[in-house]
């Protein structure tokens, strides 16, 4: 196989074109490429005109004979990789594994196990990716909260509502990046997600995914409980023997124990409840840095402006941006989570507190761009020494931000922050919020050494993006579950000290998004499969 990269294209081409352009790189007739495969697509907005940037490769007779006559630095020989699962290992289970969360790392550790015979039971607190968008619309209509299903806990994890970003910074010489996005289009994602510089899914396509994924793992002979949550663990010996579970829903258990040798946790980056059971259990936890900051919200026009130009071309994506700044205290400040044209969305998940996120449709067609803006904060920030330090630093945000709106999302316009006054009327911007929202103090949630980084971090960025700091630009908080606070320590293995238990994904502190926790999902089961033998009588 030849792959040729760099072959720019203007914005309005057809597939044509592309086929034209790799047969001009090969000298070639194009009737001689008998097939063309995109490897990746991006956007070149550096210089007018616009274009687009591709690397393909493609399959065409005497590849060696012609690749020894071409003297192109754009033309090479490449080979495809294939992913690899492990052969089953050695070790007996009595039992099946059981998987706690069933976010993109659970999901893919289950996947995985089933795949390969495993027959993995799978607990998810929260409901069914479709029942739980009822429950969330619900909320943001005004109804109640449900602590074990919202935009946190249920079928699909976080991401579920979000913006569905697949693009990770991960090195993956082994392939598993590339097994999750061929994944994700076989449960019904769009292709071009295998090509896309920077692909998305949109919290509208993402349902439909995970439902995919999750009747998969259940035709291949898994299990998936929902409203089902980890309450213990039976550990004897410094090895797992069992869970304790319960209902969330409130009806009757199918059992309240299960025995089993593998408990996997991906428990995400909101289960406090769960990390202060495993606090008590004495699992090796450390407390780790995150970040935590507002909702910025701008024009997606002026964004598209900024990023394109002013006469930008009809048909490109919509634009988004990426900033980060140097602020005084030795601290950055940056965006997180950008969601062109999308919504900030209510993401609470404890009574009395609340929190903030992003979240964008597959077509990114709302009228504002949003981005978190955040601050790094370190555990010497978090005011006491205690391992869950920083789930209690959060928890004082999310409560300040509860009572300066009356349990709304509280909104700041940029101004005022800067001027430290409640706004009483909106610019030119208006919110898109998924929930009800009303003024409030957003700059007096934090303590005002990170209201000061992140008015400086802000005002900052107008260098970057003309209108950036526009003092009508809506602030909204609190974004405090960028990540998990504490990890939940393992070896090389994927293994904790504790024989038997894996701690996996984000929750754990060992990944940053849709797509690096589902690697991870999947090297956990990789590590499972590589030291149990199947065992097709298991309970």
């Amino acid at each position: 196989m030849i792959r040729i990269s760099q072959i720019k294209l203007p914005v309005d081409h057809d597939d044509q074109a592309l086929l034209q352009a790799a047969a001009r790189e090969l000298k070639l007739p194009s009737e001689k490429i008998e097939r063309l495969t995109i490897q990746k697509k991006s956007i070149d907005a550096r210089k007018k005109p616009i274009s687009y940037v591709y690397t393909v490769d493609v399959k065409v007779k005497g590849e060696e004979k012609l690749l020894k006559k071409l003297h192109n630095r754009n033309v090479t020989r490449t080979e495809k990789k294939r992913y690899q699962f492990p052969e089953p290992g050695s070790e007996r289970l009595e039992h099946r594994p059981v998987i706690v969360g069933t976010g993109p790392a659970g999901l893919f550790c289950g996947l995985m196990l089933a795949r390969a015979g495993y027959r993995p039971i799978l607990l998810e607190r929260g409901e069914t990716a479709r029942k739980r968008k009822e429950t969330v619309d619900r909320f943001w209509n005004g109804g109640s909260l449900q602590s074990d299903s919202n935009v946190q806990f249920g079928e699909g994890g976080a991401g579920t509502f979000s913006d569905g970003k697949l693009n990770t910074l991960v090195k993956d010489p082994a392939g598993r990046g590339r097994l999750v996005l061929q994944t994700f289009v076989e449960a019904g994602a769009p292709e071009e997600i295998l090509y896309w510089n920077k692909p998305h899914l949109g919290t509208d396509v993402l349902i439909g995914v995970v439902e995919h994924i999750r009747c998969e793992i259940e035709r291949l002979g898994g299990q998936v409980r929902f409203c089902t949550q980890l309450t213990d663990l039976d550990i004897r010996d410094g090895q797992v023997r069992g869970v304790h579970i319960k209902r969330t829903d409130g009806a009757e258990p199918e059992a309240s124990y299960l025995e089993t040798e593998v408990v996997v946790l991906a428990i995400g980056h909101s289960a406090r409840d769960t990390f202060a059971m495993l606090g008590k259990k004495d699992i090796p936890m450390e407390r780790k840095a995150f970040a935590v900051g507002v909702r910025i919200e701008h024009p997606q026009e002026m964004i598209n402006r900024s990023q394109y130009g002013e006469e930008y071309p009809a048909g490109l994506p919509t634009a988004a941006y990426k900033v980060t700044r140097k602020v005084s205290g030795d601290r950055g400040v940056y965006s997180f989570c950008m969601c062109p044209g999308g919504y900030v969305v209510n993401a609470s998940s404890e009574k009395g507190g609340l929190a903030v996120n992003g979240m964008s449709y597959q077509a990114r067609d709302g009228r504002n761009a949003n981005s978190a803006m955040i601050v790094t904060v370190r555990p010497e920030d978090f005011g006491s020494d205690g391992l869950l330090a920083g789930v209690e630093f959060q928890r004082r945000l999310e409560r300040a931000a509860f009572q300066t709106a009356g349990g709304k999302v509280p909104v700041q316009l940029l101004g005022d922050f800067r001027q430290n006054c409640m706004s009483t009327g909106l610019g030119e911007v208006e919110p898109c919020i998924k929930g009800a929202w009303e003024f409030g103090d957003v700059r007096g949630i934090f303590p005002e050494e990170l209201s000061a980084a992140l008015e400086e971090g802000i005002t900052g960025c107008e260098h970057l993006i003309p209108g950036f700091a526009r003092a009508d630009a809506v602030l909204s908080g609190v974004e405090s579950r960028t990540s998990s606070p504490v990890r939940i320590i393992r070896g090389e293995d994927q293994e904790s000290a504790i024989r038997g238990l894996y701690p996996c994904g984000e929750g754990a502190g060992y990944a940053g998004g849709i797509t690096s926790a589902a690697m991870d999902g999947v090297k956990t089961a990789e590590a499972i499969a590589g030291r149990y033998c199947r065992n097709q009588e298991i309970s």
